[in-house]
């Protein structure tokens, strides 16, 4: 066959051995691809040098016994990639892309100081120390609520009528703080349920309690500006926070939320992050006193707080507090609310209520930064809203959750009586069985996983390394409430044999 290669191309140079020795008529590979893969290989490793002229398409069709096609659109997608170069009249030639113009970048790359790592500092700190669980359901993992109730012909329904009248607006990037039918019904719920003074206006949608934190940190913090954090806290605000360079102060939590120490108090930071309706992770209630001293504190340094409202919907023997929003005479409140512990996590939908001075700032760096979109979905659950399927979805979902309480309460009852403290047991959708000091319980929690049980270890939510406190947090928003005795029993297992 070499022999009719030759003499096919006599025009041109003749392809080296490797390119007959390895195109196989009889292989699975399609024609095409064996050619293209023969080439580009020979190429790169510069067994076909540059300046080489390639053989003419119908002389290589007819040595390898292939439609001419198929050599024209293999050398057209050579020249597309920029392994060859073909003029009219003068051929197709290999273009000098082969190894050695890598050889000598990497060689003048290898000159250079050493770059370390690849992540910068900040990066490598985040990626370290990241919170977020891999696992997102099952016993007990905390912070995910029941979506298997969730009632999704309704949201179909509404979905499939605005679908048929969307708009090319809804269809295109979001623009403005949102949907206005969304901000309107979110402002009308958290007057009557939440007690929180706010107009319409005041409300930004924004794709999560995440991107919300990481507005608040761009647009009301610089780099090295302090922040108080609650220790233990959400580590999702410490996160952010930290990855946008702010200065964490961790400031202990008492049984009425943050407690800043007196030296403490005498730097005031940028802004605070608290979760005064129900803390994060120990379930604590800021009580009435507190609330005023620390709004009192914020308007007087010219302090930002920023109110997480997370999941206070869910109380169980008593009603839901007011917002500490709605106690702000000062305009210092941020406040957080989201659809994920409500609704379902994978919505991605949720708000802040913001001082009237900050609300245009606050959407114009939302539209900047992230060209936010989910303008139909937003204008869905603003019908869900409107309509009442929400309110009547949370009343549901509250009796749910309260069962699912009791019984995994009855659970630690039994497995351990009054042995280990159970915390912030009456509210929201996980509780904190506390563990005595000596006890590892990362590593109770990792034997925990490998029996088939998720929880989290309370010492993970510490800012401060030194002497955190011990405790695993159980999640119930997504166990059957006739599963919870039996998955508690595997965790109870586990813990026993570290007491």
């Amino acid at each position: 066959m070499q022999e009719q290669l030759l003499s096919a191309c006599a025009e041109a140079a003749a392809l080296p051995d490797f390119v007959l020795r390895q195109f196989d008529r009889r292989g699975t590979e399609p024609d095409h691809r064996q050619l293209y893969r023969i080439l580009q290989t020979g190429i790169r490793e510069s067994v076909l040098t540059a300046g080489l002229k390639l053989p003419p398409t119908r002389a290589l069709a007819h040595v390898l016994g292939i439609a001419r096609n198929t050599v024209v659109h293999v050398y057209e997608q050579l020249a597309l990639e920029g392994y060859v170069q073909a003029g009219v009249g003068r051929g197709t030639f290999v273009a000098a892309v082969g190894p050695r113009l890598v050889d000598r970048a990497l060689a003048a790359v290898a000159a250079l100081p050493a770059r370390g790592a690849l992540l910068s500092r900040r990066g490598g700190q985040l990626v370290d120390e990241a919170g977020a669980g891999r696992l997102q359901w099952g016993a007990f993992t905390p912070g995910v609520p029941e979506v298997r109730m969730f009632p999704a012909q309704v949201w179909s329904r509404l979905q499939a009528r605005l679908w048929r009248s969307a708009t090319p607006q809804q269809l295109s990037y979001a623009t403005g703080h949102g949907d206005a039918g969304l901000r309107e019904a979110v402002a009308g719920y958290l007057q009557g349920t939440r007690g929180v003074a706010c107009a319409p206006e005041q409300v930004v949608i924004t794709s999560g309690t995440q991107q919300s934190l990481h507005l608040v940190a761009q647009l009301l913090a610089d780099p090295g500006d302090a922040v108080w954090l609650e220790d233990p806290g959400y580590w999702g605000a410490r996160s952010v926070f930290r990855a946008m360079g702010l200065r964490l102060v961790p400031v202990g939590v008492d049984g009425e939320g943050l407690a800043p120490t007196p030296p403490q108090l005498r730097e005031p930071p940028k802004a605070m992050f608290v979760s005064p309706s129900h803390q994060y992770p120990t379930g604590a209630l800021m009580s009435h006193g507190r609330r005023r001293q620390l709004l009192e504190y914020a308007a007087v340094h010219g302090v930002w707080v920023v109110e997480d409202d997370y999941d206070s919907e869910f109380r169980y023997g008593a009603r839901p507090l007011p917002a500490l929003q709605g106690l702000d005479e000062h305009g210092r409140v941020i406040y957080l609310g989201t659809f994920s512990k409500t609704l379902f996590p994978a919505l991605r939908l949720a708000y802040l209520v913001l001082p009237p001075d900050l609300v245009e700032a606050f959407a114009r760096a939302l539209n900047e930064l992230y060209r936010e979109g989910q303008t139909l979905q937003q204008a869905v659950l603003a019908r869900f809203l409107a309509e009442g399927h929400y309110a009547s979805h949370i009343r549901r979902m509250r009796s749910v959750y309260s069962a699912r309480h009791d019984a995994l309460i009855a659970a630690i009852d039994k497995h351990f009586g009054g042995v280990l403290p159970v915390i912030g047991g009456d509210a929201g959708l996980h509780l904190l069985l506390g563990l005595p000091q000596h006890i590892d319980d990362q590593a109770v929690a990792q034997k925990a996983q490998r029996a088939g049980v998720t929880t989290r270890p309370l010492s993970l939510y510490h800012v401060r390394q030194s002497a955190p406190a011990k405790g695993l947090l159980l999640g119930y928003g997504a166990v059957r409430e006739e599963e919870i005795a039996s998955q508690f029993g595997k965790l109870a297992r586990v813990v026993q044999t570290f007491l």
